[in-house]
């Protein structure tokens, strides 16, 4: 599997500084196939964590903030019970050490992981799912399903993760799919070994874990912003050197000026 980690892998959690709330956002992506039952198939997954200051009223940013993050992507399909068992460990780590827990139709994420771990289901992945049932009920309110639950920040009907982001001006321009599907791009990594292609999936799945971190501690009344945050300049500066495609013409041309001339 393919494997990038700020935190020695799977499972690893970031030491909190002080005076912060310590935030995790996990995002998987898989392929659909819904003639079978629990026929998706997760391929990739990463999990993003933010320190973001533990102050009565919303931090103001003016551009967005360092993270911590575990990305995985396997390298052929006999590796899926390696991944469902890594981003359990993740998952696992962000219930009990993150002090808020989010992701985007989280529900249908764990739901995945749970199909294809098969008869022997991780307990992590269990007690996240019991955990996103009895969000609304938990007074701490440490899980937020950004799709459900940050509605009163709104103004339009759409909840698909890109429109939501529009709406707060968050800038997350996804040149990846603007030829091929992420289905197809999969499908070119797996059959022809097309690297360009995984690494385009890889930076877009991080990039959904990113902005949904923004999006549920803006609905929670942690973050506020007034100027658009490009997320992909988040991206560049924290994953530099890591991934081609972030020297791609293609994904610097998503950069401020200045940025693109520094890389």
């Amino acid at each position: 599997m393919h494997l990038i980690s700020d935190l020695g892998g799977p499972g690893g959690v970031p030491a909190r500084p002080p005076g912060t709330r310590l935030v995790a956002s996990v995002d998987v992506e898989w392929s659909k196939n819904y003639r079978i039952k629990d026929g998706n198939r997760a391929f990739c997954y990463s999990i993003v964590w933010l320190a973001v200051p533990a102050t009565d009223q919303p931090v103001r940013l003016t551009a967005g903030l360092p993270f911590w993050s575990t990305s995985l992507y396997l390298e052929s399909d006999d590796e899926r019970a390696d991944l469902v068992e890594a981003a359990a460990a993740d998952v696992g780590a962000a219930c009990e050490s993150a002090d808020l827990i989010v992701g985007h139709q989280w529900c249908s994420d764990l739901a995945v992981l749970t199909a294809n771990a098969g008869p022997s289901v991780p307990a992590a992945l269990t007690a996240a799912r019991q955990a996103w049932h009895d969000r609304r009920a938990d007074t701490d309110r440490r899980a937020i399903d950004t799709r459900f639950d940050a509605g009163h920040v709104l103004s339009n009907a759409s909840r698909r993760l890109v429109d939501v982001c529009g709406e707060l001006r968050l800038d997350v321009t996804q040149p990846e799919l603007a030829r091929k599907s992420m289905t197809a791009l999969h499908r070119d990594w797996l059959e022809h070994n097309d690297v360009q292609a995984r690494e385009r999936v890889t930076v877009l799945n991080l990039r959904h874990s990113l902005s949904t971190a923004y999006v549920a501690l803006r609905a929670a009344g942690h973050l506020s912003w007034r100027a658009p945050l490009n997320v992909n300049a988040n991206l560049a500066t924290q994953w530099a050197g890591r991934v081609g495609w972030l020297d791609h013409p293609t994904f610097l041309e998503l950069l401020p000026r200045r940025r693109r001339g520094a890389r």
